[in-house]
Parts: structure tokens; C-alpha cells; sequence
């Protein structure tokens, strides 16, 4: 609860938030937090034009800012720039050491680029990925993401057992975390283990994801009557 004497205080609106934080700008320039503070305002209001320059002063001000970086990233994706996303992910990585959000972005993107066209680079990028997600956990062990896409990792190299696994790593981190549970049952399917399959599926389904129909159909005669 806050009392009244502290709702005062708080801002009513992104706009007057926005404006708060540029007040805050005109007496202290230098300071790179608000500047990200208002950058991330700023893409709460989908205004990611101004919101990238002002990352960018964000950036000069604190270099070792690696939550800018990462938002560029973001910003990156938005236009569908993977590239961009991704260098600006390896960027937050060496400007802050064992950041384990920007090893998991740029696992992310890797994955992402895979097309199908060039089967060995493909298999780079997975490894690469396999890699950086490695990385992320070892710097953050509750980093459930990050184990769910090692899982998607694993079953894109072929590795069924060891993506349940991951996945399974996720879930005992996070019991309700619903991507998980849905590549549990994609995964349980392929190895015929239908009643786990089924089981999965309707957990993922309970917590509000959208279970492809496609897997749906194919848990369909495997359900107990």
C-alpha cells in the first residue's frame, strides 16, 4: 500500500513520468540510469526513435551500462535487424562481465537465424547458441529462459533427452513457466512417452499459452477416455 503522502510523489501518467525524468536531465546531463530511465518510458509509449538516442546518451554517459545496451537490441528487433540485435547483445556482454541476459539474447538471435539454407552454418550458429546459453547459466542459475532455449537448442540438433532436460531444469526453477511445459510435450511426443506428452500440453494450455494445434491433433488419440 502507499500513503497519500507518497502518491504525491508518483507520476500519474507516462507523459508526466517522461517529462519527471527530463526535468532530472536538466540538472544532472551525465547521468546515464536516467537517461535509460527515460528511454525505457520512452518505449513504453512506442517512441523507440527518441527512445534509441537517448539510450545512445545513456551509453556515453555510463559505458558499462550493459541494460542499454541490451534495450538497443530490443529496438534492433523491432525491425526485424537480428544482426544489430545480436551485436548489440555481445556488446553488454563485454561491457559488464558475466552478464547473463545478453549471453541468452545472442543465443537467442543465433537461433533465429537459422534459414535451412546452409546446413553447417546452421549447425555454427546451434553450437554457437548451445554455447552462450551455457554461459548464461553459469552466471545466472535461475535464469529460466535460458534454459528453456537450450532445450529448443538441443531438439534443433537432434538432442531429444538432453532438451528435456533443460527443460525440466526450467520448470524446477519456475514450476508455472508455460514455454517449458510446451516443449515438454513436443519432446515427449517424439519419444512416444504420451502420457507425459499429454500431461505437459494441457499445463502449458492451463497457464494461458497457445499450444500449436498441430501438436494438439497429434496428442489427440493418445488421450485416455
Amino acid at each position: 500500500m502507499t500513503d497519500s503522502k507518497q502518491a504525491k510523489h508518483l507520476p500519474k501518467s507516462a507523459d508526466e513520468q517522461i517529462n519527471r525524468l527530463k526535468s532530472q536531465l536538466t540538472g544532472n546531463e551525465e547521468c546515464g540510469t536516467t537517461h535509460y530511465n527515460l528511454a525505457v518510458a520512452l518505449m513504453g509509449k512506442q517512441e523507440y526513435a527518441e527512445a534509441e538516442r537517448v539510450l545512445h546518451d545513456a551509453i556515453d554517459c555510463s559505458p558499462t551500462l550493459a541494460e542499454a545496451y541490451v534495450l538497443l537490441g530490443g529496438i534492433c528487433l523491432q525491425r526485424n535487424d537480428l544482426e544489430g540485435c545480436y551485436r548489440y547483445n555481445q556488446r553488454a556482454t563485454k561491457a559488464r562481465a558475466g552478464f547473463a541476459e545478453g549471453y541468452g539474447n545472442m543465443a537467442f538471435v543465433l537461433l533465429q537465424m537459422v534459414d535451412g539454407k546452409n546446413p553447417k552454418e546452421d549447425e555454427e550458429k546451434v553450437d554457437k547458441a548451445v554455447n552462450n546459453l551455457k554461459k548464461a547459466i553459469i552466471h545466472n542459475k535461475n535464469f529460466v529462459q535460458a534454459y528453456a532455449t537450450l532445450g529448443t537448442a538441443y531438439f534443433m540438433k537432434g538432442l531429444v533427452r538432453e532438451g528435456i532436460e533443460a527443460n525440466l531444469e526450467a520448470i524446477k526453477i519456475a514450476p508455472d513457466f508455460p514455454v517449458a511445459h510446451n516443449n515438454l510435450a513436443a519432446a515427449y511426443l517424439e519419444l512416444g512417452e504420451f502420457d507425459k506428452a499429454v500431461a505437459h500440453c494441457d499445463k502449458a494450455e492451463a497457464l494461458g499459452y497457445e499450444v500449436p494445434e498441430k501438436l494438439k491433433k497429434e496428442l489427440l488419440p493418445h488421450r485416455k477416455p
